[in-house]
């Protein structure tokens, strides 16, 4: 078994993992170890630490509210945020809360490719330090001939 194939010692899973089983049309895609959004989750989280619970609603009341940038603004951008960070419950929430706030699909989808392009952006400015490392090896390490 390759490095690639050995299972996770942690998630005791396989990469690459086993396909996915066909959901039906029309169904929400959900990943398998993130739990749907409930009343009761939410619920048990602010039964169990009701002051951060109220600080963090009022802190996202007050980081979305309409400013210098405008709340649709803001949601486009949380949009993107979520997902480079791959957040589905961040991406679900906020999408929504964009297009409640008057964003159209084509904001939202140049918002999406805006995180896609810096993403992209971020591996490619990185490859510096691969390429430091090859020229490194190299000095250290001088080609025979």
């Amino acid at each position: 078994m390759s490095k690639a194939c050995a299972p996770n010692a942690r998630s005791r899973t396989h990469w690459p993992p086993p396909p996915r089983p066909r959901r039906p049309r029309g169904a929400p895609h959900e990943h398998r170890h993130v739990p749907p959004a409930s009343r009761e989750l939410n619920a048990r989280r602010e039964q169990l630490t009701p002051d951060a619970t109220k600080a963090f609603q009022a802190f996202g009341k007050a980081v979305f509210a309409d400013g210098a940038l405008p709340a649709k603004t803001k949601e486009l951008i949380a949009v993107a945020v979520a997902h480079v960070t791959q957040c589905p419950y961040c991406i679900r929430g906020h999408t929504a809360s964009a297009l409640r706030k008057g964003a159209t699909e084509q904001e939202l989808m140049e918002a999406i490719w805006v995180a896609a392009e810096m993403r992209a952006g971020a591996a490619y400015a990185h490859s510096n330090l691969a390429l430091d490392a090859m020229s490194q090896h190299a000095a250290r390490h001088p080609a025979a001939g």
